[in-house]
């Protein structure tokens, strides 16, 4: 009787483990990634995964796969590499927007058997000091997560935001990370050169949030514009106003801010800068027949079609799916990691031919004119490759411009 209790305890603990142990998906996410509850707990050690046997997962911030930015480009590139190379993938998206949540998706994919694992904005920082000392056998890919960003997580709150005063090592360990940022300011500085080439004087300037990678943006922007207008001679003529929205998401209080520049203050063109805010640019500027300048990815695809054709004027661009697309190639199909181990790089011009650069705006999108041609632009990117032309990456103050810059105060 003794060994049929311990039998029959025995095989309802087995059952119990195996019921807390199933996870169900959410929802199916489309192109074949898979969304996991928010709530799957982590094991209580990392799982051990061959090296030989990679499989990657990307998670979102506080967007989805169809923000048709960071979230949709990094999506789009981990899938088809993926697919194109027989390397499992899904994605994870978190159900709220908070540190918290997006540890746990991390959680839930390593667990799942991922081991690399790609994380888009710099609202990851948190969340890659944490998980990266959680996981030392996974890799992440983390994509404009900056050291100042690191730093702020790394130290808390006796942090100066001076990167130069510290040193990361000294409170995490991120040789299973990989960070690459983008320097902004020089696509933020073509997109701003060819808009004056293009003819346009008055422009508008909306970021998203005040963070370094959207002032580099704005910064450079204004920059471009200044060396344009030098070129031409109508400096005096040129007026840009500057706002920065506090979100990445537009609305109807950023939209009227929005009307009231196109319609009463005249501007023609606007940068929106910042996720999902140029919805607000856009649906201003449908109504008057306005222009605006897309940002991380080529947005006329996304703004023209519903907004109005021909509204995106050019796009400054960063390099995320070359930069997804390069490294993985590289970690999985050439084992080199130690490239990227700890590593923060600071992706930029590669070449004096615009389309390998990793900063850039669109050759085909672009609204070229006499005035600014293609060839232009390749003259343009040459000097800033060879130096000829400079661009300041500084974001702690507003660079010195010889037009009129008109600067508010947030609108949220």
């Amino acid at each position: 009787m003794k060994k049929f209790l311990a039998l029959l305890l025995a095989v309802v603990m087995v059952l119990g483990l195996v019921a807390c142990g199933e996870k169900t998906p959410e929802t199916t996410a489309p192109q074949g990634g898979e969304n996991q509850p928010a709530d799957t707990k982590p094991a209580e050690s990392t799982p051990v995964v061959s090296e030989s046997e990679y499989k990657v997962a990307m998670i979102t911030d506080y967007g989805d796969i169809t923000d048709q930015s960071f979230n949709q480009t990094t999506y789009e590139a981990c899938k088809e590499y993926c697919d194109a190379n027989d390397v499992k993938f899904a994605y994870y998206k978190p159900i709220g927007d908070s540190d918290a949540e997006r540890i746990a998706m991390v959680d839930a994919a390593v667990m799942d058997g991922y081991n690399i694992v790609v994380l888009p904005g710099f609202a990851f920082a948190p969340t890659v000091v944490e998980v990266c000392q959680m996981y030392p056998d996974v890799k992440f890919i983390a994509l404009d997560v900056a050291l100042g960003d690191l730093l702020a997580a790394a130290v808390g709150e006796s942090y100066d935001y001076n990167p130069d005063n510290w040193n990361l090592a000294d409170y995490v360990d991120m040789s299973n990370v990989y960070c690459a940022v983008y320097q902004e300011e020089l696509s933020g500085y073509m997109a701003g050169y060819a808009a004056v080439k293009m003819g346009y004087k008055h422009f508008g300037y909306l970021g998203g949030m005040a963070v370094p990678a959207v002032m580099r943006f704005g910064y450079g922007f204004l920059q471009g514009i200044d060396a344009a207008a030098a070129e031409l001679g109508n400096t005096a003529e040129i007026v840009v106003e500057y706002v920065y929205g506090n979100q990445f998401f537009g609305d109807a209080d950023i939209t009227a801010v929005m009307d009231t520049w196109y319609g009463e203050k005249g501007v023609e063109c606007v940068f929106a800068c910042g996720g999902g805010i140029y919805t607000s640019a856009a649906e201003a500027a449908a109504k008057v027949g306005g222009k605006v300048i897309g940002v991380d990815v080529d947005q006329s695809a996304i703004i023209d079609p519903k907004y109005g054709e021909g509204m995106t004027i050019t796009s400054a661009m960063k390099g995320l799916a070359p930069t997804v697309k390069d490294t993985l190639k590289d970690v999985i199909e050439n084992g080199n990691w130690a490239a990227y181990s700890g590593k923060i790089a600071n992706l930029g011009l590669v070449s004096a031919d615009p389309e390998t650069n990793y900063v850039q705006i669109p050759m085909e999108a672009t609204h070229w004119c006499d005035a600014f041609t293609q060839e232009d632009y390749k003259a343009l990117v040459a000097g800033m490759f060879d130096g000829t032309i400079t661009v300041s990456p500084d974001f702690s103050v507003m660079p010195t411009v010889g037009f009129t810059v008109n600067e508010y105060p947030n609108i949220k």
